[in-house]
């Protein structure tokens, strides 16, 4: 007989029973939605129902499948079963392509990707990627995009040496913002111009600027010295520094620049040029220099002597 099954009351209205357990009342009636689902329980219990072949077998593996994944879930090993799975079933990253680096090796890139030989391409975080790969030191910017079934994408953006700065015994490569880049490891940045104290950085964008205007100068300059961060001193190549004063240093440069262009005055037996006094130049000798000077000026005083001589 089936569990569930019609029952009268006294009054004889018959009412549905699961069990001999009354599921109406003469105030409560079974929601529509749980009857049929309470009649098939009822026809299963019964024996009338036939659950199809094999239903126990893959109700178990469900039941071990599910409590396996509930277990790494709670374990932590989850995103590491995904990507193992994921991996060998065609998804294992296998091509890398980095664009747009310059200074930044593939093989850092690679190292900050964290790829091994069974990472999936499902289960990659992208998102993190990115950020390991942004904190190499030349990379300004970093995209890493997926490309199905097995690709990486990583697209860079450099920063830009503007100098080196030399700070004591450690010398930088910086940005022109002043912030440090790398170290100074040789190499093409040698070529960069170089500036000298720990306060030079911040001022350095415009002065270099207005030393620009002057490319033939410019090129001769070796060291851009701040002193006591209030002005320059220019070291050229040939060993003479100009010492400029703390104000209007753009009309000190081109002064500078014409008396060079009009006596050659960089290139004589000097050590400084100094200009810090306004409206006065001073100019200091090499030690050749004063003995050139004091033989010209003894050359001088005999030559006059033998006029006053010959006068008499």
């Amino acid at each position: 007989m089936s569990a569930l099954r019609w029952s009268q009351n006294r009054s004889g209205a018959a009412r549905l029973a699961l069990f001999g357990l009354p599921l109406s009342l003469d105030r409560f009636v079974l929601p529509r939605w749980l009857r049929r689902p309470v009649r098939l329980f009822a026809r299963l219990n019964d024996g009338e129902f036939q659950a199809p072949p094999f239903s126990a077998t893959v109700l178990s593996a469900v039941l071990l499948a599910s409590s396996s994944i509930y277990g790494g879930y709670l374990g932590g090993h989850l995103d590491g079963f995904v990507q193992g799975v994921t991996a060998r079933t065609g998804f294992a990253v296998d091509q890398i392509k980095v664009v747009g680096n310059q200074r930044t090796s593939e093989i850092d890139v690679l190292g900050a990707l964290g790829l091994d030989g069974w990472t999936s391409l499902i289960g990659f975080d992208v998102g993190q990627a990115r950020e390991r790969v942004a904190q190499l030191p030349w990379v300004e910017r970093a995209a890493v995009r997926k490309v199905y079934p097995h690709t990486l994408e990583v697209k860079i953006a450099e920063r830009a040496p503007f100098a080196l700065l030399q700070q004591g015994s450690r010398l930088d490569v910086i940005e022109r913002s002043g912030r440090v880049i790398v170290p100074y490891s040789g190499g093409k940045d040698a070529l960069l111009p170089l500036l000298v104290g720990s306060d030079a950085a911040a001022p350095a964008p415009e002065f270099l600027a207005e030393i620009d205007r002057y490319p033939d100068f410019a090129s001769r300059i070796k060291a851009y010295i701040r002193v006591g961060g209030r002005r320059w001193d220019l070291r050229l190549e040939n060993g003479v520094t100009v010492k400029l004063p703390e104000e209007d240093e753009a009309q000190a440069i081109a002064d500078i620049v014409r008396l060079e262009h009009e006596k050659g005055l960089l290139e004589r037996d000097i050590v400084t040029v100094d200009m810090r006094i306004s409206n006065r130049l001073i100019v200091e000798l090499t030690p050749d220099g004063v003995k050139a000077r004091q033989t010209a000026l003894k050359e001088a005083e005999k030559s006059v002597k033998r006029r006053a001589e010959a006068r008499i």
